[in-house]
Formats: C-alpha cells, sequence, structure tokens
C-alpha cells in the first residue's frame, strides 16, 4: 500500500528492502541520546545498532516501511498469540553487544515491565528520518500511514519515545504517557506512550 503525501511515497519494505531500513534506522539514531548511551563508542555504534535493527527485523510480528527514496523507515511489530515479548532481552546480548550488552539487557528488561498486555495493539519498535530531511513531515506521512490502518482495524498502538521531540510529534498523533517515564541508571528517559483506536 502506498499513501501520496506533499513530500514522498510511504510502502512496505519486503526482504529486498532489509538492508536499507537498517541504513536509514542506523543512521537516523546515530547521535540519538538512548544510542549513544547504550552505545557509547562511536567507532562501534553504527555496527551494533544495525545488528539491533535486524534482530528486530526478524521478530515474526514485524513490518518495516520506507518513505520517498529511503529518506526514512519505521518498524512495526504486530500483535499474535504465542509470540516472543518485543522487549525480551535476547539470551545471547553479551556476547553479541560485548560490554554494551548489560545495558541494552537493563533497559529490555525495564521496558518489558512496562510492555501492556493487557489487549492486542502495534508496537513502533522505532522510526527514524536520515538527517538533512528530518522535521520535513516524513515521520507524520509514516505515523499515519500505519495508524489509519490500525484505526479500521480498531487496534490499539504502543512505544517508547526517546526524546521530548518524537514524544511531542507522538502526542500530536493520539499517544498519551502511559505512567511515569523509564530511566535506569544514568539513561536518557523513555516514555511509554498508548494510543487507542479512532473509530
Amino acid at each position: 500500500m502506498t499513501v501520496d503525501t506533499p513530500y514522498a511515497s510511504v510502502r512496505q519494505a519486503d526482504g529486498a528492502d532489509e538492508q536499507a531500513v537498517l541504513d536509514v534506522l542506523t543512521e537516523a539514531f546515530m547521535n540519538d541520546p538512548l544510542a549513544c548511551w547504550l552505545f557509547p563508542e562511536a567507532s562501534e555504534r553504527g555496527r551494533l545498532q544495525s545488528h539491533f535493527y535486524r534482530s528486530l527485523l526478524a521478530h515474526p510480528g514485524a513490518e518495516a516501511y520506507l518513505i520517498g527514496g529511503g529518506e526514512g523507515a519505521s518498524l512495526w511489530l504486530a500483535p499474535a498469540a504465542d509470540r516472543t515479548p518485543p522487549n525480551a532481552p535476547e539470551a545471547d546480548q553479551e556476547a553479541v553487544f560485548g560490554e554494551n550488552g548489560a545495558r541494552l539487557r537493563a533497559v529490555g528488561e525495564a521496558l518489558a515491565r512496562r510492555h501492556p498486555d493487557h489487549e492486542p495493539h502495534l508496537y513502533l519498535a522505532c522510526m527514524g528520518v536520515v538527517g538533512g530531511r528530518q522535521g520535513a513531515g516524513l515521520g507524520t506521512a509514516m505515523l499515519r500511514h500505519r495508524l489509519e490502518r490500525a484505526d479500521a482495524d480498531g487496534l490499539a498502538a504502543y512505544l517508547e519515545a526517546s526524546s521530548p521531540r518524537s514524544r511531542a510529534l507522538y502526542l500530536r498523533h493520539g499517544f498519551e504517557d502511559l505512567g511515569e517515564p523509564v530511566r535506569v541508571a544514568d539513561s536518557p528517559l523513555l516514555w511509554p506512550m498508548w494510543r487507542r483506536p479512532r473509530h
């Protein structure tokens, strides 16, 4: 499905687009406060981020979307029974991520405790726009694209905003804070947010 916007078009990514999705998300979050906290060594951050996003893409409920010529990407996890909880830490995180694995595991465990389980919902695992195109409405277009379908299906949505700027974007699209922000040790704040379907 493609949605025309004043900026570009949104389309669902397929297997051939995996690297493009990984590249967009890695670039978009290279200087994100949470990514910098999780992976403080700048020379390793891109490789470790890419591995993290690849693990999300491998989730059974993963839906990835691209906008324009690969200027933005979003990664949603659709609900289904008997699936791995989206925030559940990988068993071998220390082996894969080295000394960063403990921080990644701690954040994953904290977010898993807050992830709602009372009804089926879409989970926006991450959404990013490459530098130079941020603030151009691409995030809004990607959000609207998937949320319109969620509304039609009567499906709620959940996410964790990783910055005040992204939280403000999500508030404008019907998300509400779900309790207090999450912080692990000296990490940046993460805001769990919930959106009821609109009819």
